[in-house]
């Protein structure tokens, strides 16, 4: 079992700055407003010869105004019920509030360590918050910066003696045993590597309640106002029996109609999880209509070179279904030319449908993208496809298609060696990229072509 540190504390004491600090990257998203943290947001760290996961919750608001306050607060407090040890983070700036002493009183209630952390720290401590911290009832805090890093190594020592108060010990040589040792697993083994999926949509598509169908839990904030989703939410998981690690993504509209900081540092955060998966699930709701942005943003996955799986959500609600589908089809086949024949795969969130068919089609793309083809099949393919239908001629000499081999995968990458190749047209290009797919069934994931010369 791996131990859980979560972070807890009013809003924008900086725990979200304290998270990224620990674990060594930069993947909740800091603003100095109040509340921009909503669902809890997990990493894992190894520091001091120590394995742990860090939670970043929401700040925790004593009394909540409305349904989407008290979700908050209901996610943070599931958050610490699954918690080995609890960071409490004040702020040293703005001295203690009523609200901290309101948490502390709870926090009294949680059978684990909890470690008493002043923020913000940097310059020196006026003597009343000295004071003030002290009716909190857990004892000198650990004064640190999150943003500057100072006292973090006097933090990490607190954490080490919370979670790991007394460690083992061998026998013979005197050290300490590695922590949580986790099972040996083979980095070229792919097979057991989890598939990294990133869903992605516009708001409302339904993205978090279909990720917390997969996970068999309320992981993730749900609800009728868009936009609730802001951080990148990485959750790892067992789908059908399969390892996945999947993240949930901020809906994304036009940048002409993002005019938030915080929405753009959402958006930003939502590339980032694109240009780290393997699979792009864009969640379409079938009850608004295809839109542009919902084909920019499987046109966004492709130009990353991922593998690509559409779906289409809520189709509960949709009556005439033939026609529909009829539609959908006929707008993707012919707006995205580059994803010709990829598959729509129909779901329904809310009432667990069409789940099994998803993880099948990631499956099935997961294993086209990292597809190699043998270099006597494409070459057999080229000379098939020339005698088809030749490349013109330049100058009255007709261009020579002399080889083909595949260089890579993750997506898959061929080179092509030819005559007088500046003058091959585009269309011809696309012609070969089209026969590839359709040969070689390559559906669902970017082909790359290079031309060079011969």
């Amino acid at each position: 079992m791996v131990l859980s540190l979560s972070i807890v504390g009013r809003p924008n004491v900086g725990k979200s700055t304290l998270f990224n600090r620990l674990v060594g990257k930069r993947t909740a998203i800091v603003n100095n407003s109040p509340g921009v943290t909503r669902d809890f947001q997990e990493g894992k760290t190894t520091t001091l010869g120590l394995s742990f996961k860090v939670v970043d919750t929401a700040g925790w608001d004593s009394c909540p105004e409305n349904e989407l306050d008290e979700s908050i607060f209901r996610m943070t407090r599931k958050a610490l019920d699954k918690s080995s040890a609890l960071l409490f983070l004040v702020d040293a700036r703005t001295g203690i509030l009523p609200v901290d002493l309101e948490i502390s009183q709870k926090l009294r209630k949680q059978d684990v360590p909890i470690i008493l952390v002043a923020n913000k720290a940097e310059n020196k401590i006026h003597e009343s918050f000295e004071a003030e911290v002290h009716k909190l009832g857990w004892g000198e805090p650990v004064y640190i910066s999150a943003e500057h890093g100072t006292g973090i190594n006097s933090l990490l020592n607190y954490i080490q003696d919370s979670l790991y108060p007394i460690p083992p010990r061998d026998e013979d040589t005197n050290e300490i045993e590695p922590i949580n040792p986790e099972e040996e697993i083979d980095p070229n083994d792919e097979i057991n590597k989890p598939i990294k999926i990133a869903v992605i949509g516009r708001p409302n598509a339904g993205k978090s309640s279909l990720i917390n169908q997969i996970v068999g839990d309320e992981r993730l904030l749900t609800g009728k106002t868009p936009g609730i989703t802001r951080d990148s939410i990485s959750i790892n998981t067992k789908w059908d029996g399969k390892e996945v690690e999947i993240y949930d993504t901020a809906g994304m509209r036009r940048r002409t109609r993002i005019t938030d900081d915080i929405e753009k540092e959402s958006v930003l955060e939502g590339l980032k999880a694109i240009r780290f998966s393997e699979i792009v699930v864009v969640l379409i709701d079938a009850t608004s209509p295809l839109d542009m942005q919902d084909l920019r943003l499987a046109d966004m996955a492709e130009k990353e070179g991922r593998g690509i799986v559409i779906a289409i959500n809520k189709w509960d609600l949709v009556q005439d279904r033939k026609t529909t589908q009829g539609d959908l089809y006929h707008k993707i086949e012919t707006s995205l030319p580059q994803l010709k024949g990829i598959k729509l795969i129909w779901v329904s969130a809310l009432y667990n449908r069409g789940l099994h068919s998803l993880f099948r089609e990631i499956r099935a793309i997961h294993g086209l993208w990292n597809k190699r083809v043998p270099t006597g099949e494409l070459n057999k393919w080229l000379e098939h496809m020339v005698y088809k239908h030749p490349p013109p001629a330049v100058g009255g000499q007709r261009i020579k298609l002399r080889f083909i081999s595949q260089i890579n995968n993750r997506p898959p990458t061929f080179i092509l060696k030819s005559s007088k190749i500046k003058a091959l047209p585009i269309s011809y290009k696309r012609y070969l990229i089209n026969g590839l797919r359709s040969r070689f069934d390559l559906r669902g994931t970017p082909i790359r072509l290079l031309l060079r010369n011969h």
